[in-house]
């Protein structure tokens, strides 16, 4: 008895972090409590960076950061706890925590209090690095977000692409370089002296940023200067049409999930109160439009007369 109260309520902890119901009104607090904070954390270590304003509210920023490192730690430790639920097997589950303690969600977890726990251990450590790097905890919001889900699934799903694309574009910055150094070095020997120092120059051309603090001034060099600036327009506009088709893909998923759990409310014919307090729920949470869901409401509805 005491086990199948331990593991139930290991899963109902594991439902509340994870959301794994939409419409579980209490995972809903917890989540949104935690994006807040996080949020407050980010303004809090921005403001720290003004003197003047620490320095008047030193106090109330040290007591917030207590705080926040007392609940994010108590989070992490929850986390680690429930994520065994997970497992399949039930053997199997200190190997499903470690497996989550290696993850990117677990490692970025384990960042938002890091900063602050080396303070205790390592008492010389240079605080305004700590302060800065305090701000790794906007990552957290990849936990509540369906948008920074979907790219972070997009980019995986991709990464051969871009692989590919970071090649072509590293062979072009390279050869760019070395032409560059080769035919500017004598004119511009501070800005085109070595490849490295070439470099710049080119990074800034094939992003297509444009400073304007080095550029060619050879004839050879300006004609080299606007092929490695078409070549970077090219090599951008691959990268970006490859992460928009792919988040275009992910967003499309993401409707049809919605349109399953649509289609499976209204299999009887009838939407409940209840049926349409959990699809809204999820709705909001996916970033579905009103239009959309009444589109898909009115489409499952219409299909449904038609079998019957």
């Amino acid at each position: 008895m005491v086990l199948l109260n331990e593991h139930m309520s290991r899963a109902r902890v594991f439902a509340i972090l994870e959301r794994a119901d939409p419409g579980d009104k209490l995972a809903k607090w917890f989540n949104g409590f935690l994006m807040v904070l996080v949020m407050a954390n980010i303004m809090a270590v921005i403001a720290e960076s003004v003197p003047s304003i620490y320095a008047a509210y030193s106090i109330a920023f040290n007591a917030f950061e207590v705080f926040s490192v007392s609940v994010f730690t108590f989070e992490y430790v929850l986390r680690v706890w429930a994520i065994a639920e997970k497992a399949p097997q039930a053997d199997m589950a200190l190997r499903q925590r470690l497996r989550y303690m290696v993850s990117l969600y677990g490692l970025v977890d384990l960042l938002a209090i890091l900063p602050s726990l080396l303070v205790v251990f390592m008492p010389g450590i240079d605080l305004r690095s700590l302060r800065a790097i305090r701000l790794l905890r906007i990552l957290k919001f990849s936990h509540y977000s369906y948008a920074l889900q979907d790219l972070g699934r997009a980019i995986f799903e991709e990464r051969r692409a871009f692989i590919a694309s970071f090649y072509v574009l590293g062979v072009v910055l390279v050869l760019a370089s070395t032409l560059l150094h080769l035919v500017e070095h004598n004119v511009q020997p501070e800005y085109f002296g070595s490849i490295p120092d070439a470099m710049w120059w080119g990074v800034i051309t094939l992003t297509t940023v444009g400073y304007g603090d080095v550029s060619p001034v050879t004839p050879l060099g300006k004609l080299l200067g606007g092929l490695v600036a078409i070549l970077g327009v090219c090599t951008v506009a691959l990268l970006t049409g490859i992460l928009a088709s792919s988040f275009s893909v992910q967003m499309a998923r993401r409707k049809r999930e919605f349109q399953a759990q649509v289609t499976a409310a209204l299999s009887d014919g009838v939407l409940t109160d209840a049926e349409l307090s959990f699809l809204t729920t999820l709705q909001d949470e996916m970033g579905i439009s009103d239009e959309e869901f009444e589109r898909l409401k009115l489409l499952m509805m219409q299909r449904k007369r038609g079998e019957s």
